[in-house]
């Protein structure tokens, strides 16, 4: 299960698993509670406070799985899906932004809330211009992007591959996980692009992937049915 989503599922590919990227993280199938399942895209916080993509639903998650004892058997990730970014980059620093209404203490405060409670932060960007959700994209700031989530304290990082070209994934990927190697900070990086790849028709090379990535994803998203569960593991 590569997508553990709003359930509490254990991550991992196989192949990354077992030859996975050489940086000492998720040696074991990282394990943790991934907002997009549930929560997806919601950012209506005037209608809807406690299910929208905000501070307050992380800091809420972080705490339950401390208080309802996940924690105690391995669960560590709380991860951020799409829809927490600003619709625009810092026009000074060229910097990415939380959204300032929805996330008004910033990524640091709550990466630093997150680790007060024992537990890691993880956050979603897209390789493309824009996320599927159409926020700023990492392309072209492949390197100012790293190095802005290590910053922020960010632990882990799942790179998506909304609006770009699949054929450029073996190029554009592994300079992403140069680039966090070089922050000094241990990021765990989770690559979405086999998905993108198959669905354009193209093979993927498994072996430069297990280089680049602790993790990679294959299939679509897991809905709330057991018929979307069997249809990715077959």
């Amino acid at each position: 299960l590569r997508d553990f989503e709003d359930e509490l599922l254990a991550l991992g590919d196989g192949v990354a698993r077992v030859h996975g990227l050489d940086n000492g993280l998720a040696l074991t199938p990282p394990m943790g509670w991934l907002s997009w399942e549930r929560f997806r895209c919601n950012v209506d916080c005037v209608n809807d406070p406690d299910n929208c993509i905000s501070e307050k639903l992380f800091m809420k998650m972080a705490d339950l799985i401390v208080s309802e004892g996940y924690k105690d058997v391995g669960y560590e990730y709380v991860n951020i899906d799409d829809c927490w970014l600003a619709k625009e980059r810092d026009p000074k620093t060229l910097r990415l932004m939380a959204d300032p209404d929805r996330f008004p203490h910033g990524m640091k405060a709550l990466a630093d809330y997150v680790h007060s409670k024992g537990l890691k932060l993880g956050i979603y960007e897209d390789f493309g211009t824009k996320t599927c959700g159409g926020y700023p994209g990492s392309e072209y700031y492949l390197e100012l992007d790293a190095q802005t989530f290590a910053d922020w304290g960010i632990d882990y990082l799942k790179l998506d591959g909304c609006y770009s070209d699949p054929h450029q994934y073996d190029q554009v990927y592994p300079p992403m996980a140069e680039w966090l190697k070089l922050t000094g900070k241990d990021i765990t990086f989770s690559c979405e692009y086999p998905l993108y790849s198959r669905g354009a028709g193209l093979t993927v090379n498994y072996t430069r992937l297990a280089a680049t990535c602790n993790l990679a994803r294959n299939n679509g998203d897991i809905q709330d049915s057991w018929s979307s569960l069997s249809s990715v593991i077959e």
